[in-house]
């Protein structure tokens, strides 16, 4: 393959406020994913006595939407290489909305946990494929930035549901947690109508006059042949089969796609994310609306620190942030289970908990959080994208659905000081294997990436 032509990226390059509208609009995914992830740490308290859960019957309707997730993200990657992430997306919104409305009316919990796993079938679609669309359409020396609305979208969507938990935490009313989620939805519906396919997509389906049409409207110039004949290049060779992954020049990047779904994971995110007010409970906030203010602190961290991360991604660089971010998730992670350990005493343990998890969630912020999503939209060919991201992003959505399963019955059997301990263990060993395996791809064309990768096979 010919090393693919070099185009300039420098900031005298005009930026199109059109790319900026087509990656807000396509990120919208991103606020359902976090909303509905998000929505349940809030509501569970209220469906929990409604329906009388057991610790067992609780994880799995927390845990539904993550099989749904898991069983999407890894079959939908050939949906998104035949059908276009444009179209896929718009699928997903129906599931959004249907999914909202029919737990909100869910008067068991059977339905309950039905329409749980249907919200999960579009979050697991959503989650790679907003990504691997706004990768795809945004130019290089602004893709960390534009990708990284997808994760700002995330906290945002966690944010709010953290609010709309608060607002109804008085009536209890979860009908109206879970409903209102159908809103986004919509949104998202209603503006993927109005946007164009992905220009690579388009050119990988064969359709070239119509990607050099987008290419131009989304550049915000005429000439755009440059990028339209390295995109080209790049075609050449890969047939776009599962088998085609395994090849040993692509093995590398696929080691780094599913370790850092592992480490996003297995570093405990969403043990905060969905059961945030019941570790606040365990450290001493008893009050349910307590709980729950104090988790909608955790969310404003959250989205404040993305906003910092998106400034500093196509400057910094993506290793550089990853390995800062671990480090604090790591020592926050061990003050935590310092904390629960009763040796400072239980008096401290109330604001330990409190600024253990913030300065956890702020690090995660600004590191593996939106790093993740950035990464495994970039260093995979654009035959194998769709597969290869929907296999990182199913590992993503296997060990979410473990840890957060098992995470209540770790509290159980191990105490917080264990579980937290353990978390803070795996977070360790995430720094040595980002900071040996994981590529810097900063200021790089998605082809450029493509050509580094296959030269260091």
């Amino acid at each position: 393959m010919k090393p693919p032509v070099h185009q300039p990226t420098g900031e005298h390059q005009r930026r199109p406020l059109s790319v900026i509208i087509v990656a807000g609009i396509a990120a919208l995914a991103g606020l359902l994913f976090g909303y509905d992830t998000g929505i349940i740490s809030g509501a569970i308290l209220f469906i929990r006595k409604d329906f009388a859960l057991s610790a067992g019957t609780e994880g799995l309707v927390v845990s539904a939407v993550l099989f749904g997730a898991t069983l999407s993200s890894v079959l939908s990657g050939r949906l998104a290489d035949r059908l276009g992430r444009r179209t896929v997306l718009l699928i997903a919104s129906m599931f959004f909305i249907v999914g909202s409305i029919t737990g909100a009316f869910a008067t068991s919990v059977t339905v309950l946990v039905i329409s749980r796993f249907g919200l999960g079938l579009a979050i697991g679609v959503a989650s790679f494929t907003a990504p691997l669309y706004i990768s795809e359409i945004a130019p290089p020396n602004m893709r960390g930035r534009l990708v990284g609305l997808n994760q700002l979208a995330i906290t945002l969507g966690i944010l709010l549901s953290y609010v709309v938990d608060f607002s109804f935490a008085k009536s209890g009313q979860w009908n109206w947690m879970i409903g209102l989620g159908a809103v986004p939805g919509l949104l998202l519906a209603l503006g993927m109508f109005f946007l164009p396919e992905s220009p690579r997509w388009l050119l990988l389906r064969g359709q070239k006059e119509k990607a050099r049409e987008v290419l131009q409207e989304v550049r915000g110039r005429s000439d755009v042949s440059a990028e339209w004949n390295e995109i080209q290049e790049t075609l050449k060779g890969e047939k776009g089969t599962w088998r085609e992954l395994l090849k040993p020049w692509l093995r590398p990047m696929l080691i780094v796609g599913v370790g850092l779904a592992f480490f996003q994971q297995f570093t405990g995110i969403n043990t905060v994310i969905y059961y945030a007010p019941t570790i606040f409970q365990l450290a001493g906030f008893h009050s349910n609306s307590t709980s729950i203010l104090a988790t909608v602190g955790v969310g404003l961290v959250n989205a404040g620190m993305t906003v910092v991360a998106i400034s500093l991604m196509d400057r910094v660089g993506r290793r550089p942030l990853l390995l800062i971010g671990l480090t604090g998730m790591a020592l926050s992670l061990f003050a935590l289970t310092l904390g629960f350990s009763g040796v400072l005493g239980s008096g401290a343990l109330k604001w330990i908990g409190l600024l253990s998890l913030m300065d956890y969630v702020a690090s995660f912020a600004i590191s593996i959080g939106p790093v993740f999503w950035l990464i495994i939209s970039e260093i995979y060919p654009l035959r194998l994208r769709g597969l290869a991201m929907s296999l990182a992003t199913g590992a993503n959505w296997v060990c979410n659905l473990i840890v957060t399963f098992t995470f209540l019955l770790l509290i159980q059997a191990w105490g917080p000081t264990g579980t937290f301990g353990l978390l803070g263990v795996i977070t360790l060993a995430a720094i040595p294997f980002s900071y040996f395996l994981v590529p810097e791809t900063k200021d790089r064309s998605l082809e450029q990436i493509e050509h580094d990768v296959r030269l260091k096979s």
